[in-house]
């Protein structure tokens, strides 16, 4: 069974939704990262905490505070000017970083712990300066870890229900993503609808991980 017209549009921005996340994160999460796995702050425990939140929060309870936050009335409306971001698809791309945070910070960070402090040591007894030992040491040692980061991002974001339906709505052509079809399709009992969207998600999702797995043999094989 081919998905209809309305599931491949629904595919679509679900696909554009997890494409700017992943982006978005590897932007911001990579700093974070890095800070995350050389920091010796005492306080590192509850930046970690507050990264891995998402992991236990059940999804409603945070889209619930993301759409009083992204709110006309809320904390950051004057960012907007006043305009609210609840039901836009720039707010479903706010929820969905936020939901998916841990699913790249946490990849990330555990590669550059993993590299280790020689090799940092080494680039600067060269005179290496610490922007140069993060992009030409740091940062190609962590491959794996970015590799690992976008994939976990793109498919946990691919997946996402509950902050969808709480900051995004079902608005369709706007933040009407794939869980949300596959969920209108089963409530009217429509499974083959269901079965058609599902199984593209599932193969896509599958051939993602294979890869990710592939690469990281290769990798050792080739070490």
């Amino acid at each position: 069974m081919i998905p209809s017209p309305e599931d491949l549009v629904a595919l679509g921005i679900s696909l554009k939704l997890a494409i700017i996340t992943v982006v978005a994160l590897l932007i911001v999460g990579t700093p974070l990262a890095w800070w995350l796995a050389r920091s010796r702050w005492r306080g590192r425990g509850i930046v970690e905490a507050l990264v891995a939140l998402p992991l236990v929060l059940p999804p409603t309870v945070l889209g619930f505070y993301l759409l009083l936050a992204l709110g006309a009335n809320g904390p950051f409306s004057w960012l907007t000017g006043g305009r609210s971001l609840a039901f836009s698809f720039p707010g479903l791309v706010i929820g969905s970083m936020i939901y998916s945070l841990p699913f790249v910070v946490q990849p990330l960070q555990q590669a550059f712990a993993a590299i280790g402090s020689r090799p940092l040591e080494v680039a600067a007894t060269l005179r290496a300066s610490p922007w140069d030992r993060f992009w030409t040491v740091a940062v190609p040692l962590a491959r794996p870890g970015f590799l690992t980061a976008a994939v976990l991002g793109l498919a946990h974001t691919l997946g996402e229900f509950g902050v969808v339906l709480m900051i995004g709505g079902n608005i369709p052509g706007e933040t009407r993503v794939a869980s949300m079809a596959i969920y209108e399709h089963v409530e009217a009992m429509e499974y083959g609808r269901a079965h058609a969207l599902s199984a593209v998600l599932l193969v896509f999702s599958f051939l993602l991980l294979v890869s990710v797995y592939g690469l990281r043999r290769e990798k050792k094989l080739l070490v």
